[in-house]
């Protein structure tokens, strides 16, 4: 996985995804999976930048493509973070994005409650009937108590 930076030039950013394919295929290794998932926001600021374009590469290569390239990639100005991660075998392949959540649909506003709804008849004010206090229930003087034990 790889964060780039949105300050670094276009072609900065592409000429560092192409070093990394081209390290990955010179170093013995091969790309299974390369996703281009876009900008999108970070989940806190990274060198002060609030989002960075997201980049997922799924690829096999010997243990010493991953010790040049995890080197090569901390050295590299315009990459923010980057994250090499064993996939053990049997596991599913990567994550599709999601789309970017559009705004939503504006609603319009809701009438003022003191204004007469359409299609509805006109209310008259009510007044709240006072809740009776319901007296409590007696006990029934020939049930045994909760206290007192039963035979």
């Amino acid at each position: 996985m790889l964060l780039l930076s949105n300050d670094a030039e276009e072609e900065r950013r592409a000429k560092i995804i192409d070093d990394v394919r081209q390290a990955i295929s010179s170093g013995g290794g091969s790309i299974a999976h390369d996703n281009d998932w876009g900008t999108r926001p970070l989940a806190y600021r990274i060198a002060h930048q609030g989002d960075a374009e997201y980049h997922l590469l799924q690829f096999t290569g010997p243990p010493a493509l991953l010790d040049s390239l995890g080197h090569s990639l901390g050295i590299t100005d315009g990459v923010l973070r980057f994250r090499i991660i064993k996939v053990l075998p049997g596991t599913p392949g990567p994550p599709r994005p999601e789309p970017a959540a559009a705004p939503a649909p504006s609603r319009p506003e809701p009438a003022p409650a003191s204004a007469p709804q359409p299609d509805s008849p006109p209310s008259e004010p009510s007044a709240a009937p006072e809740a009776e206090a319901a007296p409590a229930p007696e006990a029934d003087a020939e049930a045994p108590s909760e206290a007192e034990p039963t035979e």
